[in-house]
Order: structure tokens, then C-alpha cells, then sequence
């Protein structure tokens, strides 16, 4: 308001003076037109001409004040008030009131004052979208820190980095051991061609961003029919300045300049996110597993027979545990050693998995013992695999100098439901049990 009154008041000074000036230098501009001097410089006719000029000036400040005064007071109204609302949104975090929508000045002139509207406009724009990018990366980094497991960390940061830059398809690729693996992708339909790609091993190699329009030795999948994007871009994910991971995104539109910055922004924090879940992955596998056998432990066998057990009661479906253990595997160790008697459980460790499908679990429950879970198999074809694990351990040798160890195992067998138990543990009870049946009847075989 002051800023207006200022205006106005140099505006009305200036008008005037140039109306008394003009007033003084009208006299005699008019004897050039004509006019006698002593008319024109005479004292009745100054005073015309001055008062003239006065009034003209006072007139167009009026017009000034009915005209321009409202428009000042409006930009200034809505300029505190757009200030006001960002104050108290910095400190309340509602952004509601702040959007350009309602905080927006009419442009009614092509003057300077309607350039200022549009230039004020303009600064909303830029801050709204400062905002929105602000917001974004501020959600992003909290879905990152959400989680430590690797698969959903990575599924969740690729979801967000699809939605924010409008890509067609997408993929995280990461690097774990030497290998490279895909931890996530959208809208494609076989995404470990890209792990072929040159894209991904320049990135991989030069560890700087790569973007090519309109490739050519480049397709990528949809998930409704095959596409050649019009951009393709692969952005490389460090950790201590080395690269670790690469988002490759794909648009049949191309990208706009905006949408790649939230991108960039994003990925500073995503490299530490997935070098954490690595971690945390690699030490979840290291303390499931065996370090001898490289199969899961105990610990961790007893949890995943948990989970199948609730999930066979729940859909009502089979679930079969198979106990074994090495027939007189004390005699090996006092004959060949405690290192050979290592040998043969790795070797019969490794004869069991080969035999077992994907989706079956060994355990090695103690020092020969092990235990095969096998969701939804029924009597007969866990009978099968206990009978095929067996003979492929009785083939198995392992070399000694010139000898050769032979072993055989035992197996006990419980199915449930065909077996009633109350809990997993009940479970693998019985198949303990059947276990020391097949050692009473001579070992060798097996038992359910």
C-alpha cells in the first residue's frame, strides 16, 4: 500500500509540474502562432494559461488514480496475500492455499502493469513446480528408507521414477557379485534381454548417462504389443563414485527436459538405498545358509517350514518333509578323517538338490542329518524323490587317494494332511520318527 501511495504522489507531482511548466511556455510558444505580445505575455492571460496547465495536470492525475490506483492495489493486495499464505504453509506444511490457480493475477493489459501480472504468474508457476519436485524427491527418499528388502526397495523406487517422468517402460538393473541381475521392471516383457544390452554395459563401463533417440538395434517389449521407443535412456546409479545399478527408461514420446531432472534428482539417494539392501540381502542369505553345504540351516529351514505348513492348512493343500541322515557316518570320520567325513556331507548335500524342484527346500538340520520340505507333494511323490535322493547318494563316490568312500542314507517320511498334527513341528516328529524305522529295518531305505 505505501509502495502505491509513493507512486501516486511522484505521479501527481510530476503531472503537475508539467502543467505549470506548460502553463509558463505557452505564452510565448503562441506569438509564434500569431498572437500579439502583449496579449500574449500579459498578466491575465499567464495566469490563464498557468491555471490551465494546473488543472490538465490535476485531471490527469485523477484519471491516473481512478484508472491505475485499483490495479496497483490489487497486485499489491495479492502479492501480500500470496506472501502470507506461503508463510504459514512453510511452517504448517498445508500447500492447499498456494497453488497458482487460486494465487494467480488477472492479466487485463498488454501494459507494463499487465507484464507484471504475467511476470508474477510466472514466479508462481516456477514456485509451484519447485514444490512439486521438492515433494516428489521428499517422497521418494521416504519410500526408500521405508524398507530394506532388496526386491521391494526396488520395485517401489521404479514405480516412482516411471510415474514422474510419464516413461512407456522401465527397468533397475544392478550389479551384485560381477553379475549383472534386473531388481525391477515395468513394461517389459522379457527384461533380462536387456542384460545383453550395449546400452546397459556403456553405462556399466563409463559410469556416465547415455540417451539415444530413435534406436536402431534397440526394441523393447510392452506389455500390450512390442514398441521402438523414441527415447531411451540409461541412468547410472553410484555408490563412492562407483556404479552399482542403471535405471533404463524407455517413451515413445521422448522425455521432457523437467521430467530427466526428477530423475537425476532421485537417483542421488537411490544409489545409497540399494547399496543397503545389497547388504542387508547378502547378510540375510549368509545367515540362512549353511557355510559348509552352501543349503539353508536350521534356523532358517524351521521358519520356512512355518510358512508352508500355515499355508497347507490354510488352502488345504500337501505338504511333505522328508528327514534323512548318513548310514554309519561315524565310521567314515574315524576311518578317513573329520576333513573327508566333510566332503561326503557336501557331496551328499549336493546329490539331494540336484533331485529336488525350485520351489522344494533343503535344510541341513544337523551334522548328517537333513530334511527336504516339498510343498503340495502328496504320499507318493514324496516317496519318490526320498527313493531317488537315496540311490543318487548310493552312486555318489568321493575320492580319497586311490579310495573311494560309498555312503547311503535313511529317510523317514510325514505328509500332511494324511498325517493329522496340530503344528509343523508335529509334522517333522513323524518324519523323525519313520526316520529310526528305516534304521531298525537294516538302513538303506526308506520309510513313510
Amino acid at each position: 500500500m505505501r509502495i502505491t501511495k509513493k507512486i501516486l504522489t511522484d505521479l501527481a507531482i510530476w503531472m503537475v509540474t508539467f502543467g505549470v511548466l506548460a502553463g509558463i511556455v505557452f505564452p510565448f510558444f503562441v506569438q509564434s502562432l500569431g498572437v500579439s505580445k502583449d496579449i500574449a505575455l500579459s498578466s491575465s492571460f499567464f495566469f490563464a494559461t498557468l491555471c490551465a496547465g494546473v488543472t490538465v495536470g490535476a485531471i490527469n492525475y485523477l484519471i491516473a488514480l481512478w484508472v491505475i490506483r485499483p490495479r496497483l492495489r490489487y497486485l499489491s493486495h495479492k502479492m501480500g496475500e500470496t506472501g502470507a499464505q506461503i508463510q504459514k504453509a512453510t511452517y504448517t506444511g498445508d500447500w492447499t492455499g498456494c497453488s497458482p490457480e487460486q494465487c494467480s493475477v488477472k492479466v487485463e493489459s498488454e501494459d507494463e502493469l499487465g507484464d507484471c501480472a504475467i511476470a508474477f504468474n510466472n514466479l508462481l508457476d516456477s514456485f509451484s513446480e519447485s514444490r512439486n519436485v521438492e515433494q516428489a524427491v521428499v517422497n521418494f527418499t521416504r519410500s526408500l528408507s521405508s524398507t530394506l528388502d532388496f526386491e521391494e526397495l526396488a520395485e517401489n523406487a521404479l514405480a516412482k521414477i516411471v510415474c514422474y517422468t510419464g516413461a512407456q517402460a522401465g527397468a533397475i538393473i544392478v550389479q551384485a557379485s560381477g553379475e549383472l541381475e534386473i531388481a525391477a521392471s515395468r513394461g517389459i516383457k522379457k527384461p533380462t534381454t536387456l542384460l545383453d544390452s550395449d546400452l546397459v554395459r556403456h553405462m556399466f563401463r563409463d559410469g556416465v548417462e547415455i540417451k539415444f533417440e530413435m534406436p536402431e538395434n534397440l526394441i523393447i517389449d510392452g506389455i500390450v504389443s512390442d514398441f521402438r521407443p523414441h527415447e531411451v535412456i540409461a541412468l547410472p546409479i553410484s555408490f563412492n563414485n562407483v556404479p552399482i545399478a542403471s535405471v533404463v527408461l524407455a517413451s515413445s514420446a521422448g522425455f521432457k527436459r523437467g521430467d530427466l531432472r526428477v530423475a537425476r534428482l532421485f537417483r542421488q539417494g537411490l544409489g545409497l538405498a540399494l547399496q543397503n539392501a545389497l547388504a542387508h540381502r547378502q547378510l540375510q542369505r549368509v545367515s540362512a545358509l549353511d557355510p559348509l553345504t552352501n543349503a539353508y540351516n536350521r534356523r532358517f529351514g524351521m521358519k520356512r517350514l512355518h510358512e508352508e505348513f500355515s499355508r497347507a492348512v490354510r488352502t488345504r493343500g500337501n505338504l511333505a518333509v522328508i528327514m534323512f541322515d548318513i548310514d554309519h557316518f561315524k565310521n567314515v570320520n574315524d576311518t578317513y578323517g573329520h576333513l573327508v567325513g566333510d566332503r561326503v556331507i557336501v557331496a551328499v548335500c549336493a546329490a539331494g538338490q540336484r533331485i529336488l524342484r525350485e520351489d522344494d527346500i533343503f535344510v541341513r538340520y544337523g551334522g548328517e542329518e537333513f530334511c527336504a520340505i516339498l510343498p503340495g507333494a502328496a504320499a507318493q511323490s514324496a516317496l519318490d524323490v526320498a527313493e531317488r535322493i537315496r540311490r543318487v547318494v548310493a552312486e555318489t563316490q568321493v575320492e580319497e587317494g586311490e579310495q573311494r568312500v560309498n555312503v547311503n542314507i535313511s529317510a523317514g517320511i510325514a505328509v500332511y494332511p494324511d498325517n493329522t498334527v496340530d503344528n509343523e513341528i508335529d509334522l517333522l516328529g513323524l518324519a523323525d520318527k519313520q526316520l529310526y524305522n528305516a534304521k531298525q529295518r537294516g538302513r538303506n531305505c526308506v520309510s513313510i
